[in-house]
């Protein structure tokens, strides 16, 4: 088309008029593509209270993705499958706040063992979190690979455990360190009946200066103390056990610190309550 000279090469068209379309089309597929992708690893849409899974035969489901183990342990594909009965709502001792969908669930079991709320874990694998070199990654102080307490750091070994209602637990028998980041990541107490189960070093205070959580005064011969306000003295007894002494695995790790994270709500009826 020519009109006194000039040369028009799109007509009349648009050309920020295509450029926004071409946004447009570029942001759905964007969007169907990052749909698609987080599928993919593993998280299929599930019904919050039944656990089904819905079919995988949208367009928003693209192939799962194999994931390549370390340490020679070959190859995983997520799997769409039921959830652990622990995990289930529908499996769990609780009823729902206010008899109302989407009120909070409220546990009517033993809420410390139930994995419900806080005290909720993950199906980790049951082996060993392992080093880059293949060894162990948290093991008892003693079998690590030269990590030692520093010379001005207090060892807790030997100090007493206090619970949520400061009395006395047990006593820290060891420590349990990480490989990889040279940090303490659980004390082990041995419990007022002799039994031995960890603590996740977060969940605990080294409290000096003769004050036990800076409240309540200790005794005259005891300077120091391990606080530990999660849980009480006689839930110090049910604390997750290991398969094997002196290894954890990915699945004991994620329980124990959920029976530690569920005390911080359920371990007194108090704490389970409205503060006002």
């Amino acid at each position: 088309m020519q009109s006194e000279g000039v040369t028009y090469i799109v007509g009349t068209f648009d050309v920020a008029e295509l450029t926004f379309l071409a946004f447009f089309v570029f942001f759905i597929g964007l969007v169907i593509y990052l749909n698609r992708e987080s599928r993919r690893e593993g998280y299929p849409l599930e019904h919050e209270q039944s656990g089904v899974v819905e079919s995988r035969e949208s367009i928003f489901d693209g192939e799962k993705k194999t994931f390549k183990l370390p340490h020679g342990r070959g190859t995983y594909v997520p799997e769409d499958v039921a959830r652990d009965e622990l995990s289930k709502v529908g499996n769990i001792p609780a009823k729902q706040g206010f008899g109302a969908g989407g009120a909070p669930w409220v546990p009517t079991g033993d809420a410390m063992k139930d994995g419900m709320g806080p005290g909720a874990f993950a199906q980790r694998q049951d082996y060993p979190d392992l080093t880059f070199d293949g060894r162990p990654r948290i093991v008892p102080i003693g079998d690590s690979h030269e990590i030692e307490i520093a010379p001005k750091d207090r060892d807790p070994v030997g100090l007493p455990v206090y619970d949520a209602n400061k009395k006395l637990a047990g006593t820290v028998s060891d420590v349990w360190v990480d490989q990889s980041e040279h940090i303490i990541r659980y004390l082990e107490v041995t419990t007022n009946s002799g039994k031995k189960v960890l603590a996740p070093m977060t969940f605990a205070a080294i409290q000096g200066k003769g004050f036990l959580g800076g409240i309540t005064p200790l005794v005259d011969d005891q300077k120091e103390l391990v606080d530990i306000e999660a849980i009480t003295a006689e839930q110090f007894e049910d604390v997750p056990a290991l398969a094997t002494p002196g290894q954890i695995t990915r699945l004991e790790e994620d329980k124990i610190q959920a029976y530690y994270g569920g005390g911080t709500m359920y371990a007194t009826a108090e704490r389970g309550e409205p503060w006002l």
